[in-house]
């Protein structure tokens, strides 16, 4: 991926180091939704644990401030931190021309870099948790430490792969901004669990398809894209597949307790993004076909 000497986020929160008082659990309340990406579901812990109801913030409100101490930084000064403040800011500037087109202002969301455990709107996370995107407060946050996991654990190395993460989160926001993460919600609430599971998918899919539309964007703003790349996005979606997750923890599969879709579905609403670069293809909530 190309990516040195591009610009880099100015919506960087580097928290690592810091300490984190009060090792509680994740805990919230409202209508919204925290969404627990990779870990949690890699660790075999059932993800519907990790979730929890909080107030997200109203379309076109205020996002929360950053906590006290944080020291925010558009240019962390390791490699790494510098990887995905450039990925955050590729993120901004293809999210702030699709809303622009819609006639819409999108709103920047923080990345906040963290190690061990951190403190979010949404509670208490500890690494083990993974990256995740918090509608609280309008921030993903992630334990860079995490693309080792992902690199020697499940196999899914290379930076476009690190890249796919990131964007997933960020759609996770596109989502929250566009009010599509409490309208879920609000139908979660009146579901059984298998039912909500399986919206759940559907909202994890459309975020794997605007990671893809995130990357024809850039790819066509900056020529981001190298050979190998797809491939190792492709790598990654396949490697966090729920049937193939739980198939190499348990040695089967249980459909009613998916969350986030199975390898075949990630990867197709990846690819869909990438190559329709389009968002009214991304109605994963349309299709009776995942």
């Amino acid at each position: 991926m190309r990516w040195r000497n591009d610009r880099q986020s100015g919506n960087v929160e580097d928290r690592r180091g810091m300490s984190v008082a009060g090792r509680t659990t994740l805990a919230g309340g409202g209508a919204g939704v925290i969404i627990i990406v990779l870990l949690g579901l890699f660790l075999g812990v059932d993800p519907s644990r990790l979730m929890t109801n909080l107030q997200s913030t109203p379309e076109g409100g205020p996002a929360a401030p950053a906590s006290p101490g944080v020291r925010e930084t558009g240019g962390p000064d390791d490699e790494m931190a510098k990887f995905v403040s450039v990925v955050l800011a590729d993120t901004e500037d293809v999210w702030n021309e699709v809303f622009r087109r819609m006639g819409k202002t999108y709103r920047e969301p923080k990345l906040v870099l963290f190690s061990g455990a951190v403190n979010s709107a949404c509670g208490m996370a500890e690494s083990a948790t993974g990256p995740f995107y918090c509608p609280g407060d309008e921030k993903v946050y992630i334990d860079l430490s995490f693309y080792q996991d992902l690199k020697n654990r499940f196999q899914a190395p290379g930076d476009f792969a690190q890249a796919y993460v990131i964007a997933h989160e960020v759609g996770h926001h596109v989502q929250n901004l566009l009010g599509i993460m409490d309208r879920v919600n609000t139908q979660r609430a009146r579901l059984t669990e298998s039912e909500s599971n399986k919206l759940l998918v559907r909202l994890e899919l459309q975020a794997d398809f605007f990671a893809g539309l995130w990357a024809n964007h850039a790819h066509r703003m900056k020529q981001i894209i190298e050979p190998g790349d797809v491939e190792e996005a492709l790598n990654a979606a396949t490697a966090i597949g729920d049937d193939r997750l739980q198939r190499q923890s348990r040695g089967y599969v249980t459909p009613d307790s998916f969350t986030h879709g199975t390898s075949a579905q990630r990867t197709r609403w990846f690819r869909r993004g990438l190559e329709t670069g389009d968002l009214s293809r991304g109605d994963t909530f349309a299709t009776p076909d995942l």
